[in-house]
């Protein structure tokens, strides 16, 4: 039998689908409508509509909507009076025949924004029974989807005969899940995808770590398995109607997926094949499906073989580390077609010469990281290190030591040799590790990891360092603040704002590198212009970059060392763009924001007063990451070292030199410019957490009776 990837199974097939939004996702939490969630299910139905797929939709949303109205009024209308007596809630059908036509409304204002035609079809359980009907509403339907409308279904309980639509299920369908479903079978759909608020099915409560989501539903392993919360918070129906409207529509032939409307695209993930939310599929039983380990397998993975590699000595933790060193040199050809391979379609899509520059591994590169895996595992074993040894009483001896902080999750965007710097480190620090690299990168990250962990041996196990394929485990990875220790993003400001708001873990890393150098009135020349080239031009797509040149205005008009600098800088081709003062003196464009991080052939240059001014600048427009002051006169250059707060600071000395490997540190996972833990190029050191250990020979602590405390200090006396 072969294996299926269950989403990619039938998504090739699909040309008419219906999608149902519930309450849930329609609605925020106070029950108002939660327009940015409609607005983007609107363009997502508009977008697959103009690629050719027949779009049917069921909303619900109707009696919540009618009952805001209808309370809004009333409030309006009331007495202070009125106001100190209960109120009683509005009857259903009324709240439902007041937001129908408000829901419709405004299903068509969002369509005619986006050039797309919508209409409504309102139906009951009762109608369904005539066969009449039926046959009609298959010839509507395929006549509106013919003229590229949107068909809106909502069941009109304004009028419907159920009297407990809660409980009563017993009719033909008894809520907007179960139409859904229906409409799919009479319809004839290719793909019924049921929007939550929730990824999907999951084997526990979703707010629960440890639960996992069922990316495929197969009926002989999980009915009876999973137990089902309370329902939606105000639908009718919550996951228990979506999964047995999902396994009857499945059952009669039509592929269902249930997958969370809060996400913008999840729609179109679906359609091109992304594995995303639970699959229901009537063969599903038939598949052998593709395994693939969850976020928290593939953590709980690595805790269990760092836990192995700590058991390890010092020794073969060494030699570990060589045959990866000599397993990158003997595959060396491998990764760089692969690299290649990545850059090429890289340069297809069109990516920014920037981007490029970082994923490309250029010839050297391979022997050098190499070189500096070996230099890590010469290093002083950082484990177990007694940093604090203290007598408290006699006989009663308390070790403070450097262990390992656990699990890392680290996301990288475009450089590959990121990769392998923090995977070395991870095995020197004996900490697991989950890597998640860019998709620009995806064959070098592949390969890399692959030689990688061939060179772990079985002992300890290659799952050691996980490599995380897709985007969508991220949020899962997020979750696990019971099992991850550290997330540590390198990568855009975006994406290091967007972990920190997703997620309970302690995150380690910085947003921008925005590197000034500033050049005093005492500066000597040559030496500025040296460090201003190197600052800028060795690497322009660094972090450590020099992105802002802050000169002293006495240079402005002194003999030209000034202008030297940069005519040099444009000579190189480096564009300039000049602050207020700057853009006049210079003649050239003036910046937009000093606080942009170009990561090429560009930077700002701005006139300043003296190196109070250029602090100000620095604290105001940077981004505490690698701060530079070349001048001659001690007294300034202490004044903007001890004042200036970034992670690095530099005097007379390219910003280029905040680096792991050139700090001595052999590697590094990323600079950061957090104030906690860790602060600049985190290399070994940053990964590592203490432990106390206390020996002792019977000592109890009986109300400190007894007992005579020394508190002396071992470490210093030895």
């Amino acid at each position: 039998m072969d294996s299926v990837d269950p989403t990619r199974a039938f998504v090739n097939r699909v040309k008419r689908i219906v999608v149902k939004v519930g309450t849930a996702v329609v609605t925020r939490g106070d029950g108002r409508l939660a327009l940015g969630r409609l607005g983007a299910l609107c363009e997502q139905l508009k977008d697959i509509n103009a690629q050719g797929y027949e779009v049917i939709l069921v909303t619900s949303g109707a009696v919540g909507l009618g009952r805001q109205r209808l309370r809004y009024r009333r409030l309006a209308n009331s007495s202070f009076a009125d106001l100190q007596n209960p109120q009683n809630d509005f009857d259903g059908k009324a709240c439902a025949a007041v937001g129908q036509s408000s829901l419709m409304a405004l299903y068509d204002t969002m369509f005619s924004q986006l050039d797309v035609t919508s209409s409504q079809l309102l139906v009951t359980d009762s109608v369904f029974r005539d066969e009449a009907f039926r046959k009609q509403l298959s010839e509507t339907v395929k006549s509106l989807l013919k003229l590229r409308v949107v068909p809106i279904f909502n069941e009109n309980d304004a009028v419907s005969t159920r009297k407990a639509p809660y409980e009563d299920s017993s009719g033909i369908f008894w809520d907007n899940d179960s139409l859904a479903g229906l409409l799919a079978l009479e319809l004839k759909a290719d793909l019924l995808v049921l929007l939550s608020d929730v990824e999907g099915l999951y084997d526990g409560p979703p707010t629960d770590p440890k639960s996992k989501l069922i990316h495929t539903y197969v009926k002989e392993i999980h009915h009876g398995e999973i137990t089902f919360g309370d329902k939606s918070r105000v639908g009718r129906g919550g996951m228990t109607a979506k999964v047995n409207a999902a396994v009857c529509a499945a059952y009669g032939g039509i592929p269902v997926v249930i997958t969370s409307g809060y996400a913008t695209d999840n729609i179109k993930k679906v359609l091109r094949g992304d594995r995303i939310g639970t699959v229901f599929h009537q063969d599903a039983h038939l598949w052998t499906l593709v395994k693939e380990e969850g976020a928290r397998d593939l953590a709980v993975s690595a805790r269990e073989s760092s836990r192995q590699l700590r058991a390890l000595g010092s020794k073969d933790r060494r030699k570990i580390l060589l045959d990866v060193a000599d397993a990158l040199v003997a595959n060396e050809g491998q990764i760089i077609a692969e690299n290649e391979a990545d850059i090429a379609v890289a340069q297809e899509n069109g990516y920014e010469k920037a981007l490029i520059s970082r994923l490309a591994l250029k010839p050297g590169k391979i022997a050098a990281l190499a070189t500096s895996i070996r230099k890590l595992a010469d290093m002083e074993e950082p484990i177990g290190r007694v940093l604090q040894k203290t007598e408290l009483a006699e006989g009663l001896v308390l070790e403070k030591v450097s262990c390992p902080l656990g699990v890392l999750l680290v996301v990288f965007e475009s450089r590959p040799d990121a990769l392998v710097q923090i995977a070395s480190l991870a095995i020197q620090s004996r900490n697991g590790l989950l890597l998640k690299g860019g998709k620009e990168a995806k064959r070098s990250n592949a390969i890399l990891h692959k030689v990688i962990t061939s060179a772990i041996p079985e002992n300890v196990g290659g799952k050691l360092i996980g490599l995380v394929n897709t985007r969508d485990e991220i949020p899962d990875l997020l979750k696990l603040d019971d099992v991850i220790d550290l997330v540590i993003p390198r990568g855009s400001n975006k994406l290091v704002s967007q972990i920190k708001e997703s997620t309970k873990i302690p995150v380690l890393g910085h947003a921008d590198g925005i590197c000034h150098v500033y050049i005093d009135k005492s500066a000597n020349k040559e030496m500025a212009k040296r460090i201003v080239l190197d600052a800028k031009t060795d690497y322009p797509a660094a972090c450590n970059a020099m992105e802002t040149l802050l000169v002293h205005k006495d240079l402005v008009t002194d003999d030209g060392g000034f202008k030297q600098i940069i005519s040099g800088l444009q000579g190189l081709g480096v564009t300039l763009y000049g602050g207020p003062k700057a853009s006049t003196v210079l003649n050239i464009p003036e910046t937009s924001s000093f606080h942009h991080e170009y990561s090429s052939l560009a930077c700002s240059v701005e006139i300043v007063d003296d190196v109070t001014t250029a602090i100000n600048h620095i604290h105001e427009h940077g981004s505490a990451h690698t701060d530079c002051i070349v001048t001659e006169d001690h007294e300034v250059a202490e004044t903007f070292l001890s004042q200036v707060d970034s992670a690095a600071i530099f005097h007379n000395a390219s910003t280029r030199f905040c680096d792991g490997a050139r700090f001595g540190l052999g590697a590094e996972v990323g600079i950061s410019t957090s104030r906690i833990h860790a602060r600049g190029p985190v290399g070994v050191e940053g990964l590592l957490t203490t432990r106390w250990i206390l020996r002792g020979n019977g000592q109890v602590v009986d109300s400190d009776r007894g007992v005579k405390y020394t508190h002396k200090d071992l470490l210093t006396s030895t």
